[in-house]
């Protein structure tokens, strides 16, 4: 499951950001297509299957993709019928979902809910998924749709799969719709619907059946699938952990977004109007591109969690189990503005609010910024608590500007600090920097506190959150405080001639620490069980190469894992540049 020794796979020269990676897999592992997928399926009946199930995630348009499949296998399977059986019939009604998942929804709150803990089959109505998948007929039966696997025990699974990015845009389309719910709603309630919701049971249903899948299909595109067996994407996923690779990164404007990222990584849409975030390793929304014979399909990054998460986590595996702890991202402001001035929770609050298992510590990695640059950070010296939360309530509700310099401190940014953010920490990005964001995964968490007075692209003032932000700060957190604890100063843990490994930061409620390699020609390290996560912060490009022998090559700003169970690996500089290579672990 990896390239030959020697080989290096990447789509871009050197030092120029890849917006599609891939992880190389042996030729005609992939097929793609409709008719690739009815194949599979009439061989199947053709060999005396009698009950099919084609399963999958939400988002998937489901109704194209059985009339597709129907004209082609009719034409395949001769002229023997096939009963088809579509479960969105099964679920319990609108008001029955509305009442048992209102916990979860947060009421009248537009942005938060709280994590549902039940499983898929709950939202169903057992009864009607038990006739589903009985019938005295002799022909063929194929169930399809969210949860087709709980109705009886197929012969054959074929689980079909859309990346999260893809989800948002057919949300934001209005062509797709929750679990169980018959029209489209605006796009933020859909989302809050999806996250705390859906997605958390269609995840649980996909873990439980990925050892059975016989067939995974990626319907992105959704009128050209790609398909891929299951045993081999078990064995694609086993050598993941062992070697080194990249998700597939995404990107996304937002109110005070910059243009740097536009201007640096081409391919990005020029007609965007800026670029606030990258999903740089987001891995609840990120996902693994194979690539086979120039063929490629994308699968969600759960998978690899959900079979390896002891090999990718090592020492860490039992405290986070499938969920991948540390999250890279990009914020650029560049000829953009200022992030809203926000906190994010306390550990407690996260846990008994939200039902998240850790909360959102973040740090602050300035991979370049404009001269004077600065970031928010911790409150000004004998900052008046009550004063400001009057000066938030007057600007929310009189839609005016405050003078935030009165309430919240400022540090200047330059190229390769990093600023400690912890839980509870008054903080925001300033103008004009790109910071890659070094955090714990949660990543929707953040309690804005002043927003600038400034609309959203769609013209509207955001949601404030100042009740919450005021039940998480930490007021104590001044000036001093920031310049001794969030303020980094790097520290030499060992070196050698044209190398060195530094420790950059970290700070004592955080649970992961970053570190930076720094070479001129190349540096061998072990991960001690432990996965290391890293980016190319200066310099071209950095080949790769593990214990086992992968090799692969990461060109400056991009993001990639190194997995608990790789044990060694060597980066040396591509070309005559020395190299910075910043890397984030569990500690």
């Amino acid at each position: 499951m990896r390239s030959p020794v020697g080989e290096v796979h990447a789509h871009t020269a050197p030092g120029v950001y890849d917006l599609y990676p891939s992880y190389p897999i042996p030729e005609g592992q992939i097929r793609t297509g409709y008719e690739a997928v009815a194949s599979v399926i009439g061989t199947a009946l053709q060999q005396g299957a009698r009950h099919v199930a084609v399963d999958g995630f939400g988002g998937t348009l489901w109704e194209a993709f059985q009339e597709t499949l129907e004209k082609l296998l009719h034409h395949h399977f001769g002229d023997s019928e096939i009963i088809w059986r579509n479960t969105s019939s099964c679920f319990l009604s609108e008001p029955m979902l509305t009442t048992r998942l209102a916990p979860y929804l947060g009421g009248n709150d537009p942005i938060f809910g709280k994590l549902y803990e039940g499983y898929l089959s709950e939202l169903f109505d057992p009864d009607n998924l038990q006739a589903l998948g009985t019938t005295s007929d002799k022909r063929p039966l194929i169930i399809y749709g969210v949860g087709a696997a709980l109705a009886g025990t197929p012969d054959l699974l074929v689980y079909v799969d859309v990346p999260k990015d893809e989800i948002q845009k057919r949300m934001r389309a209005k062509s797709i719709t929750n679990l169980g719910v018959v029209e489209p709603s605006d796009a933020q309630s859909m989302y809050k619907r999806f996250y705390f919701v859906d997605w958390p049971a269609l995840n649980r249903h996909k873990a439980m059946l990925l050892p059975a899948i016989d067939w995974y299909v990626d319907a992105r595109e959704s009128e050209h699938p790609a398909i891929i067996a299951g045993d081999r994407l078990r064995a694609v996923l086993d050598g993941m952990a062992r070697s080194c690779f990249r998700v597939h990164p995404w990107f996304a404007p937002g109110p005070w977004g910059g243009q740097w990222m536009k201007a640096n990584f081409p391919g990005l849409d020029q007609q965007a109007p800026n670029y606030a975030w990258s999903f740089e390793l987001i891995t609840p929304e990120n996902g693994l591109v194979l690539e086979s014979g120039g063929e490629v399909l994308e699968c969600s990054f759960d998978l690899l969690m959900f079979q390896n998460y002891q090999k990718v986590l090592g020492h860490a595996a039992e405290q986070f189990v499938y969920n991948f702890p540390i999250r890279f991202d990009y914020l650029d402001t560049f000829d953009g503005g200022n992030l809203s001035v926000q906190c994010h929770p306390r550990s407690e609050y996260i846990r008994q609010e939200f039902g998240e298992p850790f909360t959102q510590d973040e740090s602050y990695y300035i991979m370049t910024c404009k001269p004077g640059s600065q970031i928010y950070l911790g409150f000004q010296d004998r900052v008046d608590p009550t004063a400001f939360r009057r000066e938030v309530e007057r600007s929310s509700r009189e839609r005016v500007q405050i003078d935030i310099d009165r309430f919240v401190n400022r540090v200047e940014a330059h190229p390769h600090d990093l600023f400690m953010i912890p839980n509870g920490t008054i903080h925001g990005s300033g103008v004009n920097n790109l910071v890659l964001e070094i955090s714990a995964t949660p990543y929707i968490y953040t309690f804005k506190i002043y927003d600038w007075m400034r609309g959203d692209l769609d013209g509207k003032l955001r949601p404030l959150n100042i009740d919450r932000a005021w039940h998480n700060l930490y007021f104590e957190r001044q000036e001093t405080y920031v310049w001794e604890q969030l303020c980094t100063r790097p520290k030499t843990l060992r070196e050698g001639t044209g190398w060195r490994e530094v420790l950059v930061g970290t700070h004592d409620v955080l649970f992961y620490t970053v570190h930076r390699y720094e070479f001129t020609r190349a540096i061998s390290a072990k991960t001690d069980g432990r996965c290391h996560i890293l980016n190319v912060v200066e310099g071209a490009a950095v080949i790769v190469e593990t214990m086992s022998g992968y090799r692969a090559r990461f060109n400056y700003g991009e993001t990639f894992i190194i997995p608990a169970a790789a044990e060694s690996y060597q980066l040396t500089a591509a070309g005559n540049q020395s190299c910075k290579v910043l890397f984030a672990f569990v500690k």
